[in-house]
């Protein structure tokens, strides 16, 4: 996914989470840390190895590039063989829990960042602390800070941000607005730059006759999305960074929570929404914006291939008004505690983060994490590259709503929806969410 956003968080019945804590390795749960004097980078020297990788690079983009840089690892390493396990983003989710206690746990497996996923793994010990490959490889030069921070936990598993490193991550995500080209020309309008800009061209492509917003919300992800676009509106990327990673001085009943809150509420209101969102799937809607179905979809740059191929170059790609926006890595890559070959894992995750993978990562429609100024793009690709490089190098970029608690996911998610049903007001709305953030508190 590129991290793929339909992240429904499964039910985990009482027996899983037992097993979670009873197979943990290590008589406190966590793995021994490996001095970086002791990684081994010489990998022809490993000897004859297997890695078993579990990821979600399923798209037909991401899957593009995942196979071209195995074929070209295993051409560098013939001794090592790699047992690939490609999984949707949600089978993903709800088999690696299980996964990485079996017996046959993966080598190698892509996390979601969230506290609910990577930092339960972390305070389980079932991830590895990969900083002394950071030392060795030098991944801390490789990738900004802000990058690290997102895959990195202290030992509780509490504080996104904070800690020792536990992945690293090939790809860059922004949710921003796609546009339809000729469809904002036959209004007389150009990208909005603004608020009022954006306001205006709802409001002008509702009344002729055209759908302004593309939205599916099926699987309850499009939702959060909407309603992070609008605190952006209102709020500042400080606070809203504060509420997206659970810390202690967050809060979600503020005025601009409020008034982003109403603005969903307005959009549902006006009639700017597909009509029947709430029974539409996310990659469907993508699909009929992609038909010519809508003058904006607010979506992430994961969709490129889908869009460019749909649209060729009368598609673009913009940042909300403002430059504040949702974003930051695809799923990182996390080694398990149990790999019996961290070493080689490690060697694979260099080669796959490397500035020469970028440009394969970059030429199969996906966004690299690093070095994306330096990508050949044009139209809609550089369009995605141009906004990474200035997002990513900005202090407006705030992660994604579900990384806050250990139910963020299901209950922000569930919230939204209930909100765009009309079952919720406003300040039951941000009571629900307050209340989760209060009973969880892990940041600081």
């Amino acid at each position: 996914m590129a991290r793929d956003l339909v992240r429904k968080l499964p039910v985990i019945v009482a027996a899983a989470a037992l097993v979670l804590a009873a197979c943990a390795p290590g008589a406190d749960n966590k793995p021994a840390q490996q001095p970086a004097g002791q990684v081994r980078k010489d990998v022809g020297a490993l000897g004859d190895v297997t890695l078993t990788i579990w990821d979600q690079e399923t798209r037909p983009a991401q899957e593009s590039q995942i196979k071209a840089l195995n074929a070209q690892f295993q051409s560098k390493y013939p001794n090592i063989k790699i047992n690939r396990v490609g999984r949707s983003f949600d089978d993903l989710r709800s088999t690696i829990k299980l996964g990485l206690t079996a017996n046959d746990a993966p080598d190698i497996a892509q996390v979601n960042n969230g506290k609910q996923d990577m930092g339960a793994f972390v305070k389980a010990g079932l991830l590895r602390p990969v900083d002394p490959y950071a030392e060795a490889y030098q991944w801390n030069q490789r990738f900004p800070e802000f990058v690290r921070k997102l895959a990195s936990y202290p030992d509780s598993g509490d504080s996104l941000g904070d800690g020792k490193l536990y992945g690293v991550a090939q790809t860059g995500e922004l949710v921003g607005i796609w546009y339809n080209k000729s469809k904002l020309s036959q209004l007389g309008l150009q990208p909005p730059k603004t608020w009022d800009e954006f306001d205006a061209a709802l409001a002008k492509a509702k009344t002729a006759g055209q759908l302004p917003l593309q939205v599916g919300n099926l699987e309850k992800s499009a939702g959060p999305l909407l309603y992070a676009l609008a605190m952006h509106r209102f709020g500042n990327p400080a606070d809203e960074t504060k509420l997206a990673t659970g810390r202690v001085d967050a809060n979600w009943k503020t005025e601009p929570n409020r008034q982003a809150a109403q603005q969903v509420a307005d959009w549902v209101d006006k009639g700017y929404l597909t009509p029947g969102f709430a029974g539409l799937k996310g990659d469907d809607a993508t699909e009929k914006f992609g038909k010519g179905e809508g003058l904006f979809h607010v979506n992430g740059t994961w969709s490129l291939a889908t869009l460019k191929e749909a649209l060729a170059d009368n598609v673009g790609f913009i940042l909300p008004p403002g430059g504040t926006v949702t974003g930051g890595t695809g799923l990182p890559w996390a080694i398990s505690s149990k790999s019996k070959n961290p070493d080689a894992a490690a060697a694979y995750l260099d080669f796959i983060t490397s500035p020469d993978a970028m440009r394969t990562v970059a030429s199969s429609g996906n966004l690299p994490v690093i070095k994306a100024g330096d990508q050949v793009g044009a139209g809609p690709e550089r369009d995605v590259l141009d906004k990474w490089q200035e997002a990513s190098a900005s202090q407006k970029l705030v992660p994604y709503l579900d990384y806050a608690t250990p139910n963020a996911y299901e209950v922000v998610s569930n919230s939204v929806e209930q909100f765009m049903a009309k079952q919720l007001d406003v300040e039951a709305f941000l009571g629900k969410l307050q209340a989760d953030l209060e009973s969880s508190r892990g940041g600081r």
